[in-house]
């Protein structure tokens, strides 16, 4: 397997697990990245012993060595960035979410058929190795028929400000930065069922909260407590073809005791939480049973899934294989996330 020479786009904080993955692969070479910012850009291109450093994307791509990109970059990027790496004749591995809009995402698909190359959604939940370990369970029908999924990821305050609270870049704010990890999941999990319908709500009611005091919480590089411009919350109803639903809340902010991360499947043999400790459910001579797979995290290992992912997309590469996160299914997310908001300023249900 010939290594690949890969950048990187967009060198913030998401970037290190991308470069920190490529690093342990012994099939990838960290060749090239970029940043607006050229300080921070030559900061991780000395720690990573990267080569060529740029401050425009454009001139990263017509690098005729670099033959793969990571897009780590704001939400209202992805789009432009993947299609022109694309029609660079690159291979694109582009964080979620794929982009801000279904129209932005049908662009990305249309450019995907018409170059022939690769393009990866960074789902990176579905690389967990918990998460492969139930998917395998699902798919040997140990569940049964899933009718009926539940995903929480709750933040009682977490609002990283910064572009995140920048509607314009970001294109929203938990449900598009947290709830498509969750909603993602659950709906890989389920078989990915066309979905039909949403009903949901936004609510922007408490802030940023930048005045709470003696409880720290995660700020953006560019966090400026005087902007926000997203939900703090939001939950949905998500119906299916085949008449499964999926039901999620997810915030920022809001008065809670605590932060919550469930996501819990029920079918009709069997159940299953992968959040927030991997346990399955089922029943045996009129018994109900809760099993305890003996894994070596009980939750997500977040950088283990990320070389997982890493990893994937760079056997992808050398296999000419679909990766197991297409911009197929980076579409179909799409429309659920807009789906959701359309349904929030309407004040009804929409149908998909």
């Amino acid at each position: 397997m010939s290594k690949k020479k890969i950048g990187l786009i967009g060198a913030g904080s998401i970037s290190d697990l991308h470069l920190q993955a490529y690093q342990g692969n012994e099939h990838a070479e960290l060749y090239a990245i970029c940043d607006l910012n050229q300080q921070r850009a030559e900061d991780k291109a000395k720690q990573y012993n990267i080569p060529n450093v740029y401050t425009d994307y454009h001139d990263l791509l017509a690098n005729p060595e670099v033959e793969a990109v990571s897009i780590c970059t704001w939400n209202n990027s992805h789009a432009e960035i993947s299609i022109a790496a694309l029609r660079a004749g690159k291979h694109v591995l582009v964080e979620k979410p794929l982009c801000r809009s279904v129209e932005e995402a049908n662009a990305i698909q249309d450019a995907v058929r018409e170059t022939g190359k690769l393009l990866q959604v960074g789902f990176v939940r579905r690389y967990d190795a918990n998460a492969q370990l139930v998917k395998n369970f699902i798919e040997k029908d140990e569940l049964g028929e899933i009718y009926y999924a539940k995903a929480s990821c709750i933040r009682r305050l977490g609002n990283p400000g910064g572009w995140f609270a920048d509607v314009e870049r970001s294109g929203g704010g938990p449900l598009i930065d947290l709830g498509v990890h969750v909603i993602d999941l659950c709906w890989y999990m389920m078989g990915r069922p066309k979905p039909v319908s949403v009903s949901g709500n936004t609510y922007h009611k408490l802030g940023n909260r930048a005045n709470v005091k003696n409880l720290s919480f995660y700020q953006a590089a560019d966090y400026d407590p005087s902007t926000n411009g997203v939900e703090d919350m939001a939950n949905a109803l998500i119906r299916f073809e085949n008449g499964a639903s999926l039901m999620v809340d997810v915030s920022f902010t809001l008065h809670a005791k605590s932060d919550e991360l469930a996501i819990r499947l029920y079918g009709d043999k069997g159940g299953v939480e992968i959040e927030p400790e991997l346990t399955m459910i089922t029943e045996k001579y009129d018994t109900i049973l809760n099993v305890a797979p003996q894994t070596d995290s009980k939750s997500i290992n977040v950088p283990e899934a990320f070389c997982n992912e890493v990893n994937h997309f760079l056997d992808c590469l050398q296999s000419g294989e679909t990766p197991i996160s297409p911009v197929e299914d980076g579409l179909q997310i799409m429309k659920i996330l807009c789906g959701i908001y359309e349904s929030a300023n309407k004040g009804q249900e929409v149908q998909l």
